[in-house]
């Protein structure tokens, strides 16, 4: 429960970031009890920040609290980008809003105390960590894009060309840790493989510094890269990701953090697998907090089962 004075209305920003901490240090809750004034329940609850039951208390469902995009992403626009099909390359998809610029997701993660962020990549500030990275050999064993720096630009320059596809820094307070290539499945290569819908999207990622290899870090940034995209725009229902099949570690790591091995398939220059997240999964099961063995990792008690 999470209580204020009938005579106390908390400011609406205060208010919020109050629910998001209670849902960050409880991870094992599902849902938190409001007593708050009056006055703020009819805002609250069509804002579906609450819900009002029918016995008059006021419920906060962390299932509905975290697909509202206010305290996680840094600029949202006020509706979904409105839907006009195109014909692009000989493939018909909704037309797509353009790149968005800077930071576009931050999220306080409470095992590491600091915050995730993702920010758009900029090629004049990031091409020289971004060679770095892809001649990395742990990276080049599953990337396979050695090369120079003007292969890089190139590479780069081609990626910021595409109206499909945002590329993006990760970092940890500030200081960029990996690679992550966004992009609207309907129009990538991966599109030819499902029965992909008009709003699905799918991602790349490579982790640059050794430093934020591990558990931890996996922890913050597989959850958190999920989350961004279904914020990202209401009507995408499904993620999707393309792992080499033989990457054990990636695909065991997908798994605890939600995502449903699909099928094993066949790209012209590897062997995949398509891994599936649904939306509905997603925060009804609470993804953002991976299963164990992953630090924040927190029991999933269901009242729905429970005696």
């Amino acid at each position: 429960m999470l209580q204020w004075s009938q005579r106390s209305a908390p400011p609406f920003p205060a208010l919020l970031a109050a629910i998001e901490g209670a849902f960050a240090f409880y991870p094992a809750s599902v849902a938190l009890r409001l007593q708050l004034p009056s006055a703020l329940h009819t805002n609250l609850c069509a804002a579906g920040i609450a819900v009002q039951e029918s016995h008059g208390e006021l419920w906060v469902y962390a299932e509905l609290f975290w697909q509202l995009p206010t305290l996680w992403l840094t600029s949202t626009r006020m509706r979904p980008y409105p839907q006009q099909p195109i014909l692009e390359n000989g493939k018909r998809h909704p037309r797509r809003p353009p790149r968005p610029s800077g930071t576009v997701y931050q999220r306080h993660i409470a095992w590491l105390d600091a915050t995730l962020s993702f920010r758009v990549l900029d090629l004049e500030l990031d091409l020289e960590r971004f060679n770095r990275w892809m001649n990395d050999p742990v990276v080049a064993h599953f990337w396979e894009e050695q090369g120079d720096l003007e292969q890089h630009r190139e590479r780069l320059e081609s990626t910021l060309q595409n109206p499909s596809v945002v590329p993006l820094i990760g970092c940890i307070d500030g200081e960029p840790f990996g690679y992550f290539e966004t992009y609207w499945a309907k129009e990538d290569r991966i599109g030819a493989y499902y029965d992909a819908d008009d709003f699905d999207r799918g991602w790349h990622v490579l982790i640059g510094e050794a430093a934020f290899r591990g558990r931890p870090y996996v922890a913050a940034w597989l959850p958190s890269i999920s989350h961004y995209l279904f914020l990202d725009d209401c009507r995408t229902q499904r993620l999707v990701i393309e792992p080499r099949v033989d990457n054990a570690k990636m695909l065991r790591n997908l798994a605890q953090c939600g995502y449903a091995h699909v099928k094993a398939f066949d790209f012209p220059h590897k062997r995949a697998m398509l891994g599936m997240q649904l939306r509905e999964h997603f925060f009804n099961e609470r993804s953002w907090i991976p299963l164990p063995p992953h630090p924040g990792s927190a029991p999933r008690p269901d009242p729905r089962f429970t005696p």
